[in-house]
């Protein structure tokens, strides 16, 4: 398997990507957080007022439907699959996601995805709590994720994209000496730790 990685510039393998563009993305204020809450197979069984109105879908349109709904189709799957595996194993996750509202408008959320768990310690449901994200942030990141859809592209089925994708993160991480954490937090400061 040949080495990944990003050149110096932030590009993969010297070429573009529409997850690169800058599209004019919806905002929410930096005071506001979208929450909702899933139940185990991501099904949205709440969706506050914020998420309502960000993501342009009636409270109706949201619950009782998977929260893959709003999943924008310049977000890599790899990135799911990473969240998944730490949410179902029990541990909190931060990310940087970018949604697609009901009307195609992207919006990009700063999310902190939680398992909520029974007396027993089972787990029962998610929650997420998802803030504004620094433009900073979103201007690291977006490289990042255009590598990844590249690399994702090259399958024929979504799964085989989601296992090839999250492959060459755990690899790039493992070449900065990252742990997946330190590699979101670095993209806020711009440093590792």
């Amino acid at each position: 398997m040949s080495r990944v990685g990003l050149r110096p510039d932030g590009r993969a393998d010297g070429r573009s990507s529409a997850a690169t563009a800058d599209p004019v993305d919806r905002t929410f204020g930096a005071e506001e957080i979208i929450v909702s809450k899933t139940d185990r197979k991501g099904v949205i069984t709440y969706a506050n007022d914020v998420f309502v109105r960000v993501s342009g879908y009636a409270e109706e349109e949201l619950v009782g439907r998977p929260h893959s709904l709003v999943r924008h189709p310049q977000m890599p799957r790899a990135v799911f699959r990473f969240m998944w595996s730490e949410i179902e194993a029990g541990r909190e996750v931060f990310a940087y996601v970018v949604n697609l509202a009901r009307d195609g408008a992207p919006y990009w959320v700063f999310a902190h995805v939680t398992p909520t768990f029974d007396a027993a310690g089972g787990i029962v449901a998610y929650h997420s709590n998802r803030r504004s994200p620094a433009r900073q942030a979103i201007e690291r990141i977006r490289p990042v994720y255009a590598w990844l859809l590249e690399i994702e592209a090259r399958c024929r089925a979504a799964r085989e994209a989601a296992d090839a994708g999250h492959a060459a993160l755990q690899e790039y991480l493992a070449q900065q000496g990252l742990t997946y954490s330190e590699f979101v937090w670095s993209m806020t400061t711009g440093r590792a730790g």
